[in-house]
């Protein structure tokens, strides 16, 4: 296999300084609508999916509704997966009409639907500024769970990845991210959603308020009520933020991508392991622990001929010694457009033997969706330019 070396990071910044760039997007004001650019204009009605009971309350105060309602229509939205503001019977003619005109339950449109052999479907969704993200339903005999993004694009660049290739659009709202979790539970019926991963198109540390705010309606009983535990936030490691989420009193699963187990071959495949060692991350994912009782899942995706060594593999088990952790073997999905390759099966195997054989728990996820590009980004940049929309 070709090395293809270290990735080229944006010109304009040193790595440091362009991650700093990033994570501050976070910090600057927020609102319920995405900045539009100089695409389409964005919705700038209220967003259902981005309000909490006491948010949706004030709203309709304002308008001399009564507080009660906000609780009916939240039920209609989650309990009963309404996606029309007529079908709220119990809410008054007047009422319907002011949300209509108002508000909205889905911002996004699905602009195509892909369905695997395997039971995996992947939506591409449109928003009204134009940009693109994906979610996935992967259904096996135990659980349902909803991939979702929280950005558009991804500002990290991981060499093997196609969300990355086009550089990061915007974060995605509170709303936007808990609305792709509503399309894929939508997707289960007559079954229930069971579980939660934030690992689509984007770091969600990155984005990082939007990120807690939808774990939070994710979670609650008035949301889509599935279980802390069953919900798994992904990051490629930003310390700081890592340690943030420690304090947020939540019981999620902190997912770690480590992709490589020393410094050298990480900063090869993450721009952004140029700012951050894993020793760094190892203090971080130790503090994680030691607040919240969780452990912390390393991420490894297999790459052929790359990381997928015996010697990666002691190295990896050393890593992952240093900390309450297990790890998730993940057989990498191949990119047309990258040179990376899936690793042979006996390889996967005798992989995850050496880091049993040393005592770390370990499982070798099985690839989902290979027939329908369900690797992170691959079905945006293939209906990349398309401006068809599916009701």
């Amino acid at each position: 296999m070709t090395d293809p070396g270290r990735p080229v990071l944006p010109p304009e910044a040193n790595p440091r300084r362009f991650l700093c760039d990033t994570i501050n997007m976070t910090n600057a004001p927020s609102s319920s609508t995405p900045s539009a650019g100089h695409g389409p204009p964005a919705d700038d009605r209220l967003h259902v999916f981005g309000q909490t009971p006491d948010t949706l309350k004030q709203w309709l105060g304002e308008r001399g509704h009564k507080p009660f309602r906000a609780a009916q229509i939240l039920e209609w939205v989650y309990s009963h997966r309404a996606d029309s503001f007529d079908e709220m019977s119990n809410l008054s003619k007047a009422l319907r009409a002011e949300l209509k005109g108002s508000a909205a339950i889905f911002q996004s449109r699905i602009a195509h639907r892909a369905d695997s052999a395997d039971g995996t479907v992947k939506l591409l969704l449109r928003w009204a500024d134009g940009a693109t993200t994906e979610c996935v339903l992967i259904p096996d005999a135990e659980r349902n769970t909803a991939c979702i993004s929280t950005q558009v694009g991804c500002p990290v660049g991981c060499v093997f990845c196609a969300s990355g290739l086009d550089g990061l659009q915007r974060n995605l709202t509170a709303g936007q991210i808990v609305e792709q979790a509503a399309r894929v539970a939508g997707l289960c019926h007559p079954e229930r959603l069971s579980n939660v991963v934030f690992m689509g198109l984007g770091e969600p540390l990155a984005n990082y308020r939007a990120t807690v705010a939808a774990v939070r309606t994710i979670n609650a009983a008035w949301g889509l009520g599935i279980g802390a535990r069953k919900i798994t936030v992904s990051t490629v490691g930003l310390p700081s933020q890592m340690r943030r989420l420690a304090d947020e009193g939540l019981q999620i699963t902190l997912a770690l991508s480590v992709h490589a187990p020393t410094d050298e071959l990480r900063r090869r495949l993450i721009p952004w392991a140029e700012s951050v060692t894993l020793d760094e991350l190892v203090a971080a994912a130790r503090d994680y622990f030691d607040k919240t009782g969780r452990e912390v899942t390393l991420e490894y995706i297999l790459l052929g001929g790359l990381n997928d060594g015996p010697e990666h593999a002691r190295q990896l088990a050393t890593l992952a010694r240093r900390m309450r952790s297990n790890v998730n073997l993940i057989a990498y999905n191949p990119v047309p457009s990258l040179p990376y390759k899936r690793p042979c099966d006996p390889a996967q195997t005798t992989f995850l033997n050496l880091l049993r054989e040393r005592g770390v728990n370990t499982h070798l996820r099985r690839s989902r969706g290979l027939d329908i590009a369900a690797a992170c980004g691959q079905l945006r940049r293939q209906r990349q330019g398309e401006v068809g929309i599916e009701d």
